[in-house]
């Protein structure tokens, strides 16, 4: 029994000394940052803002590779079977742990996973048809004496639009009606005519339909005012608290990756982060740069898990 704590210690060390010692040396090789959209899309220029100060950083390249397709398993999927070794990660949104929720997936995000850091966030805003009331609680007032009358698009089943708005109608015992789009911008001629009545969606996509008073921001939905839009109110300052929606994007490494390596890439990254070049580029798109702890982006992945599973049971959605 002696001899075999002693042969368990020793490989304790040994494991130790190899990881460090891997961290010491790393990264040796190319680091591959898998994108799942094709390039062009949000996702992808928030990659290629941070991935070139990231090569800096970690004296190597990082280079982008876009694996587009499956709502993202596809590059989620690519990663977590990958050795474990730091030298392939993947960049994400929480649209990655929605998916499973309503589809087979081969992996589980948060078992499948080691958690680097949060990159960014983006707040959304309620917008509305000019027609409608001009304050949240008006336009909640309204939709209350008239369940199931007004309309509401989204960029398809399932998306954090369709998911945002059935949360505030759940908080709030509003009904609304669905209409789904092939991408959001999509239904915004619908809604600037009027055929649609409002949407929840991120604050870059509509800012200019803002100022050409296409569309009313009724609240943003995250936790501040957003200097995209600074007189708009948040839910919360609008009277309903709690509710806080951003569209976050994040990178994750296999599970097993060197706790080593997973805090120097996510060092790498919050330095970047924090570049004003960087923080521009980010700024331009109505984003926000975060920058979080491996342990609490595994936290922030849990919280909206449990978030976004409860929106999906409570609003009856499924995959057709």
């Amino acid at each position: 029994m002696q001899q075999m704590k002693i042969c368990s210690a020793a490989a304790l060390i040994f494991v130790t000394l190899a990881s460090a010692a891997s961290a010491q040396t790393y990264p040796a090789r190319p680091i591959r940052m898998l994108c799942p959209i094709a390039p062009g899309g949000g996702l992808d220029v928030i990659a290629r803002s941070i991935t070139p100060a990231l090569s800096e950083n970690l004296k190597t390249s990082v280079v982008v590779d876009n694996r587009p397709g499956a709502s993202g398993a596809i590059a989620m999927e690519v990663t977590a079977r990958a050795a474990p070794d730091g030298y392939t990660f993947v960049i994400m949104s929480v649209t990655a742990l929605i998916y499973p929720e309503l589809n087979k997936a081969p992996y589980d995000v948060v078992r499948d996973f080691a958690a680097v850091t949060q990159v960014s966030a983006s707040p959304y805003v309620l917008a509305v048809h000019p027609s409608l009331p001009a304050t949240l609680a008006d336009f909640l007032a309204y939709a209350k004496a008239n369940p199931g009358k007004l309309t509401y698009g989204s960029s398809g089943v399932a998306s954090l639009q369709q998911l945002s708005t059935e949360l505030m109608s759940s908080m709030t015992g509003i009904k609304l009606v669905h209409i789904p789009y092939k991408g959001i911008g999509a239904g915004f001629p619908d809604l600037i005519s009027g055929r649609t009545h409002l949407t929840i969606s991120s604050t870059a996509s509509m800012a200019g339909l803002f100022r050409s008073k296409y569309l009313r921001p009724l609240a943003v939905t995250t936790a501040q005012r957003t200097p995209m839009l600074p007189e708009v109110p948040t839910m919360a300052e609008s009277g309903l608290p709690g509710f806080v929606v951003t569209q976050w994007h994040g990178v994750l490494a296999p599970a097993g990756t060197p706790k080593a390596v997973v805090e120097r890439v996510q060092q790498g990254i919050a330095t970047v982060l924090k570049a004003p070049d960087v923080l521009a580029r980010l700024a331009a798109d109505g984003t926000d740069a975060v920058g979080s702890t491996p342990a609490q982006f595994t936290a922030h992945m849990k919280t909206e898990r449990t978030k976004w599973v409860k929106a999906i049971k409570d609003a009856g959605i499924t995959i057709q």
